[in-house]
């Protein structure tokens, strides 16, 4: 009995998202067909000229516009931004920094001290746990 190993293989979206790209930007044949994990494995390792040239000047996924910019997803959408946007555009509001900008990054940046505080609390807890076992 011989085993045949299937190739694993994932919708080019599913693809995009995990190269960081906007699907509607690659290129028809990356549109059109299926990835493969080897062919996503090698896309990463050694990026052709078109992955490149998206990485660095877009159109961006709104995820990676919203870590460019410092906010959340929703942030984004609270802000009115629902398109993608380029790197010229970021960099752009970045300058003009919104107030509704401003006041994500300052949400945002709450939230990151929170999760720490909570984290943090929780190690004690941890460890407080660890020293009545002995």
């Amino acid at each position: 009995m011989t085993s045949h190993q299937n190739t694993q293989t994932m919708k080019p979206a599913t693809a995009a998202k995990k190269l960081g790209v906007y699907l509607e930007a690659t290129p028809a044949e990356f549109q059109e067909g299926v990835v493969s994990r080897n062919e996503l494995s090698a896309l990463q390792a050694d990026p052709p000229e078109w992955l490149q040239e998206l990485r660095r000047n877009g159109p961006h996924p709104r995820p990676v516009v919203a870590a460019k910019l410092g906010v959340s997803i929703a942030g984004l959408a609270r802000g009115g931004v629902t398109e993608p946007l380029t790197t010229e555009q970021i960099e752009a509001l970045k300058q003009e920094s919104p107030e509704w900008l401003q006041k994500e990054r300052a949400t945002q940046a709450e939230v990151r001290k929170e999760a720490v505080r909570i984290k943090e609390k929780n190690a004690e807890r941890a460890e407080k746990a660890r020293g009545q076992e002995s």
